[in-house]
Order: structure tokens, then C-alpha cells, then sequence
């Protein structure tokens, strides 16, 4: 986005600065020598950072929220970039962005290259992310509640009694690398591990699930 707000718009990428960040303060921030912001400011005081850049001529390009770029006084000295680009926040939230800015002669114009640039950008990032996020997977003796949604999700009553379960917030394994069951867990019992197992492959797929009676069950303890 600052690679085209600088190319579009003729901006010296070593005059922008950024002083939207956690603790800053942009009324005090340093803009001499042609310095020009260029960055996510907080949408709930817009109209404010706008009007206080456009008295002070300090050059602008903004994030600002799409879908109320209109009726927000954000406009008021600034021109607006309607993009609707879905840009992935650093807390996960998705957010329809435009833009406002003191440049340009057009009070309202699209930025089809802009918006596609920036969505392409999130999705390469998204993906890279997602890619070298770690995987983990816990025995089946480990009732979570993501298990229960899924099979909920599809109709399958699942129940346990209190005498099934015993609760831990993280086992041994994990301890030891200072890691923890996100929400606390349930150990099963292995009865109770089965009926949940043959439960999950229910859910994924629309398929008879035959059970052991005890005498198979019997049988498979002493194998081995």
C-alpha cells in the first residue's frame, strides 16, 4: 500500500512515517523536513487525526473503514479511496478498508489496482502464516470441546458422566515444552475414547459405525 500511495502519488518513500503506533502519540510526533504519514490510524477518532493534519498541512494517506467512508466526517479534508480491500488484522479480524488522503484533485475515486494489490498481498501473507503455524494432534483419550463441536455440529448426541472424565489443563508431554490444551480438556476413559472415536468418523462421513461387543473387546486386550 505504501509502495503505491508513493509511486501513484510522486510520495519520497524516505519522507513517510508511521506515528500510529502502540503508545505513540501523533499530536506530538515530529513532521518536520516534509515528512508524509502513510498508515493505519484508529477509525475512532479519524475525523480528528484528519482535521488535525489538514489545519497543519501535513501530507496523508489512511486507512479508513469502508463500508462508512461516506457518512463519516473522515472526509472532512481529505480526498477517499473507496477499495473495499479485505486486509487480515494482527488480531485475525478481517476488515473491508479504503482509504483517505491529501492527495489528488478527486474527492471520491476507485482504486481497482490498489484493491487488488493490497487483497493479493493478505492472501500470500495468510498463507505463509498458515503454512508455518505448528500442527499438533492429541490422543484419542483427550475429550476437547473442538471434538464435541464437530460432532455436534452434525447431529450426534454425545454424553459423558462425570466417573468418564478427569479434567487437565495440559498433559505431561506439553508441560515439559510449556505448552497447554487451548481451553482445558477431558481424559477418557477407553470406552468412552472408542464411543467418541467412532462418533468423529460418523460425523466425517455418513457411514455405519459398528461396534465391539465385550467379548471382542475382551479379545483385543490380550493381543499383543
Amino acid at each position: 500500500m505504501r509502495d503505491w500511495a508513493c509511486g501513484e502519488y510522486g510520495i519520497d518513500p524516505s519522507k513517510v512515517v508511521r506515528p500510529f503506533y502502540p503508545g505513540g502519540d501523533y499530536e506530538s510526533f515530529d513532521y518536520s523536513g516534509g515528512k508524509v504519514v502513510v498508515d493505519n490510524p484508529p477509525f475512532s477518532i479519524l475525523s480528528k487525526i484528519c482535521a488535525f493534519y489538514r489545519d497543519r498541512y501535513i501530507p496523508f494517506f489512511l486507512f479508513a473503514p469502508n463500508l462508512t467512508i461516506f457518512s463519516s466526517t473522515s472526509r472532512n479534508g481529505a480526498h477517499m479511496l473507496v477499495t473495499d480491500c479485505a486486509i487480515e488484522y494482527a488480531n485475525g479480524a478481517i476488515v473491508n478498508t479504503s482509504f483517505v488522503t491529501s492527495f489528488g484533485d478527486d474527492l471520491i475515486r476507485t482504486a481497482p489496482d490498489l484493491t487488488k494489490l493490497v487483497n493479493d498481498t493478505v492472501k500470500q501473507v495468510r498463507h505463509k502464516s498458515r503454512k508455518h503455524l505448528p500442527k499438533y494432534a492429541y490422543p484419542p483419550e483427550l475429550l476437547t470441546v473442538t471434538r464435541l463441536n464437530k460432532v455436534g455440529n452434525v447431529g450426534v448426541d454425545f454424553r459423558v458422566k462425570a466417573s468418564d472424565v478427569a479434567f487437565t489443563r495440559a498433559l505431561d508431554s506439553q508441560r515439559a515444552v510449556r505448552k497447554a490444551i487451548y481451553g482445558g480438556g477431558y481424559l477418557l476413559s477407553e470406552d468412552k475414547a472408542a464411543e467418541l472415536k467412532a462418533a468423529e468418523l460418523k460425523a466425517a462421513e455418513d457411514v455405519t459405525v459398528w461396534p465391539l461387543n465385550d467379548k471382542e473387546k475382551q479379545i483385543i486386550e490380550k493381543l499383543g
